[in-house]
């Protein structure tokens, strides 16, 4: 199953967001399993806070990868 992520909304107020610190999940449940999870108490992945800090993602169709993008960040 893949949702089509461009026809989503994923606006939230800050008061909605999920703090991805009190996110937890079992590391020895299979990977879809905690994929499920991840995104069942996070709500939104691409919407959320860190503390005082609200994250939101975006990828555009052509862009980088987020890997080459935490590289550029981390190297």
């Amino acid at each position: 199953m893949q949702a089509n992520i461009q026809s989503r909304d994923f606006s939230a107020s800050d008061e909605e967001l999920v703090d991805i610190r009190k996110v937890s999940v079992d590391p020895d449940l299979p990977r879809a399993e905690r994929i499920a999870e991840f995104v069942r108490q996070i709500k939104n992945p691409y919407c959320f806070k860190c503390g005082k800090f609200t994250v939101r993602a975006q990828y555009a169709e052509n862009g980088p990868s987020l890997e080459d993008c935490l590289k550029q960040i981390l190297i």
